[in-house]
């Protein structure tokens, strides 16, 4: 009797046991090392004013709540709209600002600041003596200007500014600024009918029309009317506190002025709204316009994105990339497809860039044609202009000079978009006479300043300033981050007198600005730094170390180790692998080193640094490249790389005394994730495995994911193979599965968790499903990420350590 009683309280036991773990409830939170990291103030950003007088200190925080995240959001046509004060519901803002005196080293406080500062799009205007910016509250965005001189801040705008769509204002000239504002109080939005118009109907025509697979579309006629009303806004000009409403209302999308501020050019979005692309991709018109609001040309009418052919390189046969000349007053330019739009046509040129000119009445004028995709001019002066063109398929980029005069373009050189070594880097900018950011010439033009903020090198990054000779086409390096720091130009204060402002940092010092001279020999003048934010990491040490892959491809990664390690002496611990897979099509550029390991180590609520206080190793940045093989694309052997790369990993990790090959861990994030999940199907090295908001079933994407351009119906079967999700039955190994329940990336929809997990589940494999409430692919609240953080160390310590 006895021995039935015992076993029927097993069994109770048991089956509670299961029933509460199918429904655990409640925050939890990581160990106090982890939580103190995580919630430590971040080091604040610096705007720097364009002559290097003035720095304004912009304080930060990290996170939001939880109850926050969980306010009305109107979810509609790839948005996420706070319906009370029409702006994005998701936002980063900066919560305090303080002026600082580069020549005197003063710093001041700012009178006149909203009493609860939640500021974005900060901007200078053209004499450097005001900053503006938009300031979120619950009942709307207002626009702020700051005096310089006499440190007071002041609103401007008279009505609320509407921020949905982005680009909410713009300096006309020092005292004047364009801007959007709502057209109708937040009280007017329409109301969702009971009984709706009648069903949503969409239909095919026969033309193809593939996309991607995006989140919060217009579904109904009623997200239509929601969209419409949300986005509508009236262009207002604010001259010495006087707004004035100028043209029509209308769904501005972008509107950028003209060199000489006498026009803007605006894309209005119209209908019908498209229920397969976001806003980005909806029917628009492309016009002129002078600063009274009236139309001075219409440049185009650009039908919905949704006929756009799938394929890398392939585009719309409809006009593009608007944009202004910045070496002239007011001469808009484009760029069009010459092979109807499709990279496999055959054609010796792919994109032709036209011009036109104020007052745009005349006929446009073809500048120049790409022999790959346009993406884009940067303008110097009459003779001079750098243009950009790119092949994505191929990993190239090409860049050219332009003369505007003869009209010959000369290719300066082409790299492959992943040979990180042998980029030169970008043109410095320098005001023109019309107040625009033209390249920066030296040697009496004959050589451009470049700045290259990454400088990758056989020895880490190591930026770097030059010069580019335009006859030798020879780039002579004139600074260079010492090799044992991280340094890098922010601004080029005087190129004549090679002045300029570097941020510099070493694994023991947090982030500086110091004011650089060449020419003289005067120190370097420091003239703003910032305290460590995490002393918790004191001790820990980094290093990046290299290793082989078995088929000789060189990889690196980031390993720090717990404070008091010491390789060879301690016993070996247990090793958390983070990584986050590449395509080449190159095998010698994906063996290139990437990053440093004199970077200080800051935290994002992303990083998987923070196992480092448990006493984990942590392999942070570990390099998974996907090469192509001969005749190939990389994902033919995707997996098969995958395993390469792990095993020449722990392998390394094994050979320096630091890992225990049998206490191994692996994870990621998005498309780390997604790896993470291969690995644990496909392999035995790991005993454990964390995959954050990733995507398990390829078949969800099938018009191409990440580099991957075949659709599902042009390779069936090799969907089906990079599917983790077609191999659930083989993942033994204990998984833990984390998602935001509201993930708004293209192709991570949350049920990708859902169905892997009850896959695995169903197979008979470990695993543990974990849902945060209302975060999207990037989690923001704070309480989310501190029960991330401890089901990430409370999974590791029971299957790992």
């Amino acid at each position: 009797m006895k021995r039935i009683v015992s076993l029927f309280l097993i069994i109770v036991f048991a089956f509670l046991t299961v029933v509460a773990s199918a429904q655990e409830t409640g925050y939890r939170v990581p160990a106090k090392e982890i939580s103190d990291l995580l919630l430590a103030t971040p080091t604040p950003l610096v705007s720097i004013s364009g002559k290097a007088n003035w720095l304004l200190i912009c304080g930060r925080t990290n996170f939001t709540t939880v109850e926050e995240l969980g306010q009305p959001e109107v979810r509609v046509a790839g948005l996420r709209i706070n319906p009370n004060n029409f702006s994005l519901s998701r936002q980063n803002f900066y919560n305090s600002f303080i002026l600082k005196n580069t020549k005197t080293g003063k710093e001041y406080p700012i009178a006149g600041l909203p009493a609860k500062l939640a500021a974005s799009q900060i901007s200078w205007n053209s004499d450097e003596n005001k900053i503006a910016f938009v300031n979120t509250i619950a009942a709307g965005v207002f626009l702020y200007v700051i005096d310089v001189a006499a440190q007071k801040a002041s609103i401007v705008s008279q009505h609320p500014l509407n921020t949905v769509l982005g680009n909410a204002f713009a300096w006309v000239d020092g005292s004047t600024l364009l801007y959007k504002t709502i057209n109708q109080p937040a009280s007017a939005a329409p109301i969702r009918p009971i009984k709706p118009s009648g069903p949503a109907t969409q239909q095919s025509s026969g033309k193809a029309a593939p996309s991607a697979t995006y989140e919060d579309l217009i579904k109904t006629h009623f997200d239509e009317q929601l969209f419409a009303f949300y986005t509508t806004s009236n262009l207002a000009i604010n001259k010495g506190g006087v707004e004035t409403v100028i043209g029509k209302a209308g769904i501005y999308s972008s509107f950028t002025l003209s060199p000489n501020k006498k026009y803007f050019l605006a894309r209005s979005i119209h209908k019908p709204f498209s229920y397969l692309v976001t806003a980005s991709g909806f029917p628009s018109n492309i016009s002129i316009y002078d600063l009274k609001g009236q139309q001075v040309k219409v440049l185009n009418d650009l039908p919905s994105e949704e006929g756009t052919p799938s394929g890398y390189d392939n585009v719309q046969d409809v006009p593009r990339a608007y944009d202004w000349r910045n070496d002239e007053p007011a001469t808009i330019t484009w760029a069009r497809p010459v092979d109807s739009g499709l990279i496999k046509k055959k054609s010796i040129y792919r994109d032709a860039v036209y011009s036109l000119e104020a007052p745009f009445t005349g006929e446009p004028k073809l500048l120049f044609k790409t022999k790959s995709r346009y993406q884009g001019t940067t303008w110097c002066d009459s003779t001079l202009a750098l243009v950009r063109e790119s092949s994505r398929a191929k990993q190239t980029t090409t860049l050219s000079r332009y003369n505007t005069v003869t009209g010959k373009l000369e290719e300066v050189y082409t790299r492959n978009t992943t040979d990180a070594y042998n980029n030169i880097g970008t043109p410095v900018l320098a005001k023109n006479k019309l107040g625009q950011p033209v390249i920066q010439t030296t040697d009496n033009g004959t050589k451009i300043l470049m700045n290259n903020d990454v400088g990758s090198s056989p020895k880490g990054d190591l930026p770097f300033l030059s010069k580019f000779d335009l006859s030798t086409k020879q780039n002579e390096i004139i600074w260079r981050s010492p090799d044992t720091l991280f340094e890098y130009v922010v601004k080029v204060v005087d190129a004549a007198k090679m002045e300029f402002i570097t941020r510099r940092e070493s694994q023991q010092t947090p982030p500086a600005f110091y004011l650089k001279s060449l020419l003289t020999n005067q120190p370097d003048k420091l003239l703003v730094g910032f305290p460590n934010p995490y002393p918790g990491l004191e001790g820990v040490t980094k290093q990046k170390i290299q290793y082989m892959r078995a088929d000789s491809i060189a990889l690196t990664g980031d390993l720090y180790l717990p404070k008091g390690f010491t390789p060879q002496k301690d016993s070996a611990l247990p090793v958390f692998i983070w990584a986050y897979p590449r395509e080449f099509n190159v095998a010698a550029d994906a063996g290139q080193v990437r990053g440093s390991q004199y970077r200080f180590t800051t935290l994002s609520w992303a990083s998987p640094v923070y196992l480092v206080t448990q006493g984990y190793a942590v392999l942070d940045n570990a390099e998974m490249p996907i090469v192509a093989k001969a005749g190939q694309k990389p994902n033919d052997n995707f997996v098969e790389q995958l395993r390469l790369n792990a095993e020449a990993a722990i392998n390394k990790l094994v050979e320096l005394g630091v890992g225990d090959r049998n206490r191994m861990a692996v994870g990621g994030h998005s498309y780390g994730a997604f790896m993470t999940a291969n690995l644990l199907a496909h392999t035995n090295l790991f005993k454990a495995g964390i995959a954050r908001s990733g995507a398990y079933n390829r078949t969800l994407t099938p018009f191409g994911f990440q580099n991957e351009d075949r659709t599902y119906w042009k390779a069936p079967q090799l969907y089906y193979e990079m599917s983790p999700f077609s191999y659930a039955d083989k993942i033994k190994t204990p998984l833990l599965l984390i998602h935001g329940d509201a993930d708004d990336n293209p192709g991570t929809f949350p049920i990708n968790s859902e169905r892997l997990y009850n896959a695995i589940k169903g197979n008979g494999g470990t695993a543990r499903l974990v849902m945060l409430p209302y975060e999207a692919h990037h989690y923001d609240a704070k309480e989310n990420v501190l029960h991330m953080l401890w089901e990430m160390t409370n999974w590791l310590d029971k299957y790992v350590k």
